[in-house]
C-alpha cells in the first residue's frame, strides 16, 4: 500500500486550467482518469487526510503510485478526453457500467446491393440502419414477420441468396409473397432498396402515409370489384397496426427522446434508458455500475451520456435528453451532446405532463434492476470469496489468490500441439488477458514436455518486462533474458467475443502481455506436470509464486514435492472454482487446436500453386464448381476465367496433375459419399470438415 504523500506533485506543479488526469499503479498501469475544470483544485481533493476520504477513493490513492495530466483548452475538451482515455485504459476504479446483455438491434444492412433485414449484436456497422435495442430477439422476429407482409424485403443471408441465384429458384419466403425475391430477378435492385427505404421509414415512426396509401389502394380495389386485391390490402393494413400496437404511444406528440434514470445506493448504481421514437418506446436497456467515489447523481449520468453516445453521430443521438439530475457543469456535455448530433440537443429534467410520468416509469424500472442485480450478486460475492479462501487455506498461501492463471495442453495424436492460459481475477474470467502457444520446441507428444516450456517462456516473457521498465535488477542468470520467438506466442486473434488485441502499449499504460505476475498458476495434469511447472520457475529464479495441478480423473490437486494429493471434499467451493477455471482452459485450448486442425485439413491442391492468391482460387472453383471438375479442364478452358493467363493456367494444370486424387469425401453426419465435390473444398451442414475415410472421433482422440 503506497502512501499518497511519496508520489504527491507540489501545488506551484500543477496547473489551474482544464484537464484530464491518470493515476498510475506501480505497474504503470492506469487505474483512474479523471477531468477537471481546474486540475490544481480537483487534485488536491485526493492528497488531503486519508480518514476524510470516500473508503473506495482511499483505496485508489493508496493503489496508486503516480499521478500525471495533460492540460487542454476547453472543458468539451476534456469530457471527450476523458471518454477516450477510459475506453483505451480501461481503469480499474473509473465507473464503467456493465450491461448484463448483449442487446439485439432490428438491422437493415442499407451498404449492401441488396439490403437485408436480420437480426444484429455488437458493435455497430457503418452503413447499417439501426433499430432499437430489443429486450429480446424473438420480439425483433415477431415484428419483421408482420411487416413482411407489406414490405418484402430480403431476410436470408449471403450463403443462401447465392445459391438461390445460382440455381434460379427463391427459398419459402419468395414462393409465400413474404420476399420480393431480388434473388432470381423479380425485383430489380433499385426497386428493391426503395422497399427497404420504405422498411426503415415505417421503422422510423412514419407510419401514417403508409396506412393511408393502403386504405386507399384497398378502396379502389373493392370499387373495380377486385375483391381478392381487396383482402389482401386489408390484411395487410391489419397486420402494420398490429405491429404498430407492439409499440405503445408514450408521448403524443411524436417525440424523439431518450430517457435515463438512475437508481443508486453507497455502493452501486443501476441506469435505464428508454429509446423512444416517434413517441413509442422502440428500445430499452439497462447497466450496473460500482460507485468507486461518492459520486453524485449528476455524474452518474455524465458517464452514462458518454457510454451511450461516445461512438454515435447523427439520428442515432436524439435531439432530446431527458435525465434525472444534470451534470455539472451542463454546458460542456450539452455542448458536446450538440457536436455528436450536428445539431441542438436539449438535456434536461423533465418538470410536468407525459414525459414526467414516463420518466417515473424508467425510475422504477432502475430500481428494480438495481433490486435484481444486488440479490444475484451477495450470493455470488459470498461465494467466491469463500471459494479464494479455501484455496488459500488447502494450498497453505498467506492470502487469496486473486489472480489465477491456468494452462492446458492439447493435440490430436501428437499433431498440431498447442497451450493455452486463462485468467481469472477475483474468481471471474478476464477474457481479454487469454494466451495461447503453439509448442516450438520438439514435435511430437509430450505433456510434461510442453507445459515445461509453455511455462518458461510466459515467465521469461513476465521476467524481461520487469527489467525493461527497470523493476528488475537482479541479475540473476536466465532472469533477464529473452526468448526471441516468444514474440509470436499468442495468435492475436480469437473467434467471436474473445479478441486478443496486439497493440499493447506499456509506456501509456495499456496492459502489456505477461506483464502481471498471479499468486497461483493452476496446470491440468497430476504430479508430473505441476513438477515440470514448478521446474521452470525455479530455473528462472521465481519463487513467489504458487503452483498446483488439478488432475481430471478423481479431481485431486496436486502440489510441488508432495507424494499425495490435496483432496478436497466434492462440496467444496474451492474445489469448484479450480474445476471451472481448469474446464475453460481446457475449452479454450481444444478450440486453439480443433482451428488449426480444420485449416490443415481444408488445404487443397490449389495451396501449392505459387502465385495463385485466394481471390483467383474463389474465382476458379466459382467458375468449374469443384477442384474435381477444374482438374479435368483444358488449359484454354482454365484461361477463360477472369485474371487466368496462360502461363498461370498451365501451371494449375501441371499442380492438379501431379496431385494425387483424394478418398471419396465422406459427410461424418450421415455417412453418405460425395462424390461432386473433393474433400479439400466441402463441409457438412454443421460447418465441420468433411474429412476422408472414417470420422474424427475414430482416428484418434483429442486431449
Amino acid at each position: 500500500m503506497a502512501d499518497p504523500s511519496s508520489y504527491r506533485p507540489r501545488p506551484g506543479d500543477i496547473p489551474d486550467s482544464p484537464g484530464v488526469y491518470r493515476f498510475r499503479d506501480e505497474h504503470r498501469r492506469v487505474i483512474y482518469v479523471g477531468k477537471a475544470k481546474s486540475l490544481r483544485q480537483r487534485l488536491a481533493n485526493y492528497f488531503q487526510d486519508l480518514a476524510n476520504l470516500h473508503p473506495r477513493t482511499r483505496t485508489m490513492v493508496t493503489t496508486a503510485a503516480s499521478v500525471e495530466w495533460t492540460v487542454v483548452s476547453t472543458e468539451v475538451e476534456a469530457l471527450q478526453l476523458e471518454y477516450s482515455w477510459i475506453k483505451e485504459y480501461d481503469p480499474r476504479f473509473n465507473v464503467k457500467y456493465r450491461d448484463d446483455k448483449s442487446y439485439p438491434y432490428l438491422a437493415v444492412t442499407l451498404n449492401e446491393q441488396f439490403p437485408r433485414v436480420q437480426v444484429m449484436r455488437g458493435h455497430k456497422k457503418k452503413g447499417v440502419r439501426y433499430f432499437g435495442p430489443y429486450a429480446h430477439a424473438w420480439a425483433i422476429r415477431d415484428t419483421v414477420d408482420l411487416l413482411l407482409r407489406v414490405f418484402p424485403v430480403r431476410t436470408c443471408s449471403a450463403g443462401v441468396f447465392k445459391n438461390a441465384a445460382r440455381t434460379g429458384r427463391p427459398c419459402l419466403l419468395g414462393y409465400i409473397d413474404k420476399c420480393s425475391a431480388p434473388c432470381v430477378g423479380r425485383i430489380t435492385p433499385e426497386d428493391h432498396r426503395e422497399l427497404a427505404e420504405e422498411f426503415c421509414d415505417f421503422m422510423a415512426g412514419r407510419t401514417g402515409t403508409y396506412l393511408r396509401r393502403l386504405e386507399k389502394q384497398m378502396m379502389e380495389a373493392a370499387e373495380e370489384m377486385e375483391y381478392e386485391r381487396a383482402a389482401r390490402l386489408r390484411d395487410d393494413i391489419g397486420a402494420l397496426k398490429k405491429a404498430m400496437e407492439k409499440n405503445a404511444v408514450v408521448l403524443a406528440d411524436a417525440t424523439d427522446a431518450d430517457l435515463i434514470a438512475v437508481a443508486e445506493d453507497e455502493l452501486e448504481a443501476a441506469v435505464q434508458i428508454f429509446h423512444v421514437r416517434g413517441g413509442r418506446v422502440r428500445g430499452q436497456r439497462g447497466w450496473v455500475t460500482d460507485k468507486v467515489e461518492d459520486v453524485t447523481t449528476g455524474a452518474l449520468v455524465e458517464h452514462a451520456l458518454q457510454q451511450l453516445y461516445g461512438e454515435e453521430s447523427g439520428d442515432a443521438v436524439p435531439k432530446e435528453v431527458l435525465v434525472p439530475a444534470l451534470p455539472e457543469p451542463v454546458e460542456p456535455v450539452q455542448e458536446w451532446l450538440t457536436g455528436r448530433r450536428g445539431a441542438n440537443v436539449s438535456l434536461r429534467i423533465p418538470q410536468r405532463g407525459d414525459k414526467k410520468a414516463l420518466m417515473e416509469t424508467v425510475q422504477r424500472n432502475a430500481q428494480q434492476s438495481l433490486a435484481l442485480h444486488k440479490t444475484r450478486r451477495a450470493s455470488d460475492l459470498t461465494t467466491r470469496s469463500r471459494a479464494l479462501e479455501e484455496i488459500a487455506e488447502a494450498l497453505g498461501l498467506d492470502s487469496a489468490p486473486l489472480r489465477i492463471e491456468c494452462y492446458d495442453i492439447s493435440h490430436l495424436q501428437g499433431d498440431d500441439v498447442v497451450a493455452s492460459m486463462v485468467v481469472f481475477e477475483d474468481g471471474l474470467q478476464r477474457k481479454g488477458e487469454y494466451r495461447r502457444f503453439q509448442i516450438k520446441g520438439f514435435a511430437g507428444q509430450d505433456d510434461v514436455r510442453s507445459m515445461h516450456e509453455v511455462i518458461s517462456r510466459r515467465f521469461r516473457r513476465y521476467l524481461a518486462e520487469k527489467e525493461r521498465t527497470g523493476e528488475w535488477a537482479d541479475g540473476t542468470d536466465g532472469a533477464g533474458g529473452t526468448d526471441g520467438a516468444d514474440g509470436a506466442d499468442t495468435d492475436g486473434t480469437l473467434a467471436g467475443p474473445e479478441v486478443i488485441t496486439d497493440s499493447l502499449k506499456d509506456d501509456d499504460g495499456r496492459p502489456r502481455k505477461f506483464a502481471y505476475p498471479p499468486q497461483l498458476v493452476v496446470v491440468d495434469g497430476g504430479q508430473p506436470q505441476v513438477a515440470a511447472a514448478q521446474r521452470a520457475l525455479d530455473e528462472l529464479g521465481i519463487d513467489d509464486i504458487a503452483v498446483c495441478g488439478l488432475a481430471k480423473r478423481l479431481e485431486e490437486v496436486w502440489v510441488p514435492g508432495e507424494d499425495d494429493p490435496v483432496v478436497l471434499p466434492r462440496t467444496s467451493e474451492g474445489l469448484y472454482l479450480l474445476q471451472r477455471v481448469r474446464d475453460e482452459a481446457h475449452r479454450f485450448a481444444i478450440t486453439y487446436q480443433r482451428a488449426k486442425r480444420a485449416k490443415r485439413f481444408r488445404a487443397g491442391p490449389l495451396d501449392d500453386v505459387p502465385g495463385l492468391g485466394e481471390t483467383r482460387k474463389q474465382a476458379l472453383i466459382k467458375h468449374f464448381g469443384s477442384v474435381k471438375k477444374l482438374r479435368s479442364a483444358t488449359i484454354e478452358q482454365i484461361q477463360e476465367v477472369p485474371g487466368i493467363g496462360r502461363k498461370t493456367a498451365e501451371t494449375i494444370a501441371v499442380a492438379l496433375a501431379q496431385a494425387a486424387p483424394a478418398a471419396p469425401a465422406v459427410n461424418t453426419a450421415t455417412g453418405e459419399i460425395i462424390e461432386d465435390e473433393e474433400p479439400d473444398t466441402t463441409g457438412d451442414s454443421s460447418g465441420e470438415p468433411v474429412t476422408a475415410g472414417v470420422p474424427d472421433e475414430r482416428r484418434g482422440q483429442e486431449t
